[in-house]
């Protein structure tokens, strides 16, 4: 199984003149780029530019004097524009592999003209020829002879950045497998197959929660959706929880909860009307959480530990299924009245938020995340190509948001950031005495107003969390991302984006720094003194004589001293 996850072969090579490759891709926005090494390619396409004016827009397939012999130009279009950035990259590789393949070409080799408009150019035009070769699980079960559309790829430039695209692709697999699958390859029980498989052998540790006596007790709300599919064993429900936990002492822990609805009927308020098919994309949450595990399990970055949770549950309908105006209680105690059985990503996210929530306090700066194609809403409010980031207060004052659609920006994989507001939390407030929060109203989210922002709150307020605001004595950074407009078209591949920037804040969010009180010039953020033996919450003013760092309303605040070791926390 290993093995069919892996594209095909993945090489760095020093020169366009290797042998062994059948045709060139050459990623470009400007024929006028391709100097020195490259010259060999100008010239032909200059050539074919003279009596075709389009090749540098549309691009050509032409025969160049090197071994490979066939060169396909998959031109960017413009770089430097406002609204540029680095996606031209990804899908200029993404098309060229599409049109190589189509000519016949089984063992391309990829080029990047020089590009200095993006840190990452290079990284992210190999994922978007590798995103190109993805071949869907079912295709690579059932129809071996297409497992691979090609049998190798290479690309002109270093190692390491292969190796880098290799594990994030990995990752993206893994993603793509989980939440591009029907409802039935991918129902709750084989994702938890597929998941130990994948893991089977790696320092990412599994346990599963699948007996319904012990749902139904620690994730009451979860158990609502999940009571009409577990009558049915093929679709029973499951809470599966992997563990990561790199060398040396940790300096962040990460603690993760993705939505795995495995297929999304809407429950008694029924999908209906023809808007049901597609409906097995809803555990693209879950799916991304996984892969994101997978590329920990590659790259084993040091002083990380994470927790990712995948709350796997088919919303079925039938005779067994939760309906409006019942009042659950969650596993933080709170009374939940249902508004809408079609808001179930949610209720089988909460109880398991509400687990993290409890474990956070032991873990050294934890950090939740809640992840999830949750909403229509947002694919109006930002389009079907971003996610949305919203934070809690704790989270805000870190700036999690602001790094992590900094992080994306850099790999192709675009965040719009949004407000929780208190509006948001009336809007969930209990409306009578019978309960103490309102699940949904039984309308649509892309008919409510904030109907992407809302849910968040409910989600703050039915797991505990805001007992935990920046306010409180625990106070606990938590971020919400809805990735429903991003997750990929329907029909078609999911895009598995997500992990790309996921991995990319959790590789570089643990930062040391060196701050001398004379250049109070930290970067934004918030800091612990790593040389303070005692316990102090970030954030606090400094006092006493002890060196201290901290971040109030923006401004680093150091006590009287030499220079400070300090750690930026995410």
């Amino acid at each position: 199984m290993a093995a069919k996850r892996i594209r095909c072969e993945v090489k760095a090579e020093a020169s366009v003149s290797v042998e062994g490759y059948d045709g060139i891709i050459l990623v470009a926005d400007s024929l006028d780029k391709l100097t020195g090494p490259l010259d060999v390619l100008r010239v032909p396409l200059q050539a074919q530019a003279a009596i075709d004016q389009s090749v540098v827009k549309d691009g050509a397939v032409v025969k160049v004097a090197l071994p490979a012999s066939r060169l396909v130009l998959a031109p960017t279009g413009h770089l430097n524009r406002d609204y540029d950035d680095v996606r031209r990259l990804f899908d200029a590789a993404a098309a060229g592999i599409k049109r190589a393949l189509k000519v016949g070409m089984k063992k391309p080799l990829l080029v990047l003209a020089n590009v200095d408009s993006f840190p990452e150019a290079r990284l992210v035009t190999v994922l978007g020829a590798l995103h190109a070769l993805y071949v869907p699980i079912e295709i690579r079960e059932d129809v071996p002879e297409k497992a691979s559309k090609a049998a190798r790829l290479g690309f002109v430039g270093d190692n390491k950045t292969v190796q880098l695209a290799m594990a994030l692709d990995a990752g993206r697999t893994v993603a793509s497998d989980i939440g591009g699958s029907d409802p039935e390859r991918m129902a709750p029980p084989r994702v938890e197959e597929y998941v130990r498989d994948v893991f089977q052998g790696t320092n990412v540790s599994l346990e599963v929660v699948s007996d319904d006596e012990k749902l139904c007790k620690e994730y009451p709300l979860f158990s609502a959706v999940n009571r009409c599919a577990k009558g049915v064993p093929r679709h029973r429900g499951r809470v599966m929880f992997l563990t990561y936990q790199g060398s040396g002492p940790v300096e962040q822990t990460l603690l993760l909860v993705g939505k795995g609805v495995t297929y999304d009927t809407g429950g008694a308020d029924i999908k209906a009307g023809g808007v049901m098919a597609g409906m097995h994309r809803d555990k693209c949450g879950a799916a991304a959480v996984a892969g994101f595990m997978q590329i920990l399990a590659k790259l084993q970055p040091k002083n990380l530990k994470v927790i990712g949770s995948m709350a796997m549950v088919r919303n079925s309908v039938g005779s067994e299924c939760y309906v409006a105006d019942e009042i659950i209680t969650s596993r933080a105690g709170v009374r939940v009245r249902v508004g809408n059985t079609d808001a179930e990503g949610r209720m089988a996210m909460a109880d398991v938020l509400c687990h993290m929530k409890e474990i956070a306090p032991k873990e050294v700066n934890p950090h939740l995340m809640t992840i999830a194609t949750l909403t229509g809403h947002v694919c109006l409010a930002y389009g079907e190509e971003y996610s949305a980031i919203m934070d809690n207060g704790p989270a805000r004052l870190a700036g999690v948001a602001q790094k992590l659609q900094a992080a994306g920006d850099l790999v192709a994989d675009p965040f719009e950031i949004s407000t929780i507001r208190r509006g948001d939390f009336d809007f969930h407030s209990g409306k009578s005495e019978y309960e103490d929060v309102l699940q949904c109203n039984n309308a649509p989210s892309s008919r409510t107003p904030r109907g992407h922002q809302t849910p968040s709150a409910f989600l703050i307020m039915s797991s505990g969390l805001d007992k935990h605001g920046k306010d409180s004595s625990q106070p606990l950074k938590y971020s919400h991302l809805d990735i429903a407009g991003s997750s990929g078209p329907f029909p078609g591949v999911p895009t598995a984006s997500h992990t790309t920037a996921g991995n990319k804040i959790a590789r570089t969010s643990c930062k040391s720094y060196v701050a001398r009180p004379s250049a109070l010039q930290c970067p934004p953020g918030r800091y612990v003194d790593t040389s303070w033996p005692t316990s102090r919450r970030p954030g606090s003013r400094p006092g006493g004589l002890a060196p201290v760092a901290a971040v109030l309303s923006g401004q680093c605040y150091l006590a009287p001293g030499g220079t400070l070791p300090v750690h930026q926390l995410m």
